[in-house]
């Protein structure tokens, strides 16, 4: 008897230090990929006098926005083992449907701007729908949704871009001040919000919980008496909401929503997830990590044609940049096994 106590103990024990070791590495991780941010952020503003000025540094935050804002809900969906396709061209018909919405319908600014946010949701809720119920493995049902949502785009808006010039405030949501006397994009502040709303839900509430836990031990989760399909639906419907919003945000930045506008987001966005520490097999990361991903990739883009690099140079780097951070989540995967 006293034998098996003193084993539960023990395995208490390692569970916790266990614990206590992922906690600190995960904060190494940020630390990491903060650290490579200042020293990206050094070298351009040694290499170049036009990098390091308040203008150019508005323009990073504002370039980051649309990255950072799609990232943030496929933080949830990597965390869950999953992956989202389908966000860069789901974002452009969000965008389409801005329009649709507001121009064609002529609904209220803040009516229409709620609409585009939910049909966003109405699209990850779809694949959410496809994976937990049909089985489909998530890279071939969002791929599926990402053709899907690109065809749609071109189809309702006639393959041409529908303006905002007859929307009063449309475009002020993104490029507009709300603080007086400073030029400071709302689009910052509105990322910044969604930012903190995401990692609250993240980390304190029972979707985050669940986030992790089926990240971690899908079947373990399901075995506790979980609804694990129920959840994944919550979690690709949840991150669909951000799709939405990304496309408020670009059309309102451009002026006008693009429906040839998408492609290669996707890509960009889980770059970002991945350099910010949450790793591809799931069960880890964080909202303050794909934040730093999300600045990291804007910096080097806007470096990089600062210093007149042509842009299938800038294409290299980036895709030289994920490729370490996939190669270091793998190795922080193997430590932790081992």
């Amino acid at each position: 008897m006293t034998t098996v106590k003193t084993q539960q103990a023990s395995t208490s024990d390692t569970g916790a230090t266990n614990g206590v070791q992922g906690m600190l590495k995960s904060r190494l991780q940020q630390l990491l990929a903060f650290a490579s941010l200042i020293v990206i952020y050094a070298f351009f503003s040694i290499a170049s006098p036009y990098f390091f000025t308040y203008d150019n540094f508005t323009a990073i935050l504002f370039s980051t926005v649309v990255i950072g804002t799609l990232a943030i809900g496929t933080t949830f969906v990597i965390i869950t083992g999953g992956i989202d396709l389908s966000i860069g061209t789901g974002m452009a018909l969000c965008a389409v449907m801005s329009g649709v919405f507001l121009v064609d319908l002529g609904l209220p600014l803040p009516l229409g701007v709620l609409c585009a946010v939910l049909f966003g949701g109405l699209v990850g809720l779809v694949n959410g729908l496809n994976i937990a119920f049909l089985k489909i493995p998530p890279f071939i049902a969002t791929l599926a949704m990402m053709l899907v949502a690109e065809g749609l785009a071109l189809v309702l808006s006639d393959s041409a871009p529908i303006y905002f010039n007859d929307v009063p405030g449309y475009v002020e949501l993104s490029r507009g001040n709300l603080i007086p006397g400073v030029d400071f994009p709302n689009a910052v502040l509105i990322l910044i919000a969604v930012a903190i709303i995401a990692s609250v839900l993240l980390t304190r509430s029972v979707l985050g919980r669940y986030t992790y836990s089926i990240g971690s031990n899908e079947e373990a989760t399901a075995l506790s008496g979980i609804d694990v399909r129920r959840w994944k639906i919550a979690v690709y419907a949840f991150a669909g909401l951000f799709i939405g919003l990304a496309g408020v945000l670009i059309s309102a930045r451009l002026g006008s929503a693009q429906p040839a506008t998408g492609m290669g987001y996707e890509l960009q966005a889980i770059a970002a997830v991945v350099i910010g520490g949450t790793s591809l097999s799931g069960g880890k990361g964080s909202i303050l990590g794909t934040l730093i991903g999300a600045l990291i990739i804007s910096v080097l883009n806007n470096g990089l044609q600062i210093m007149s690099i042509p842009q299938e140079w800038q294409n290299v780097i980036l895709g030289c940049v994920i490729l370490v951070a996939v190669y270091a989540d793998r190795m922080r995967k193997k430590d932790t096994s081992v």
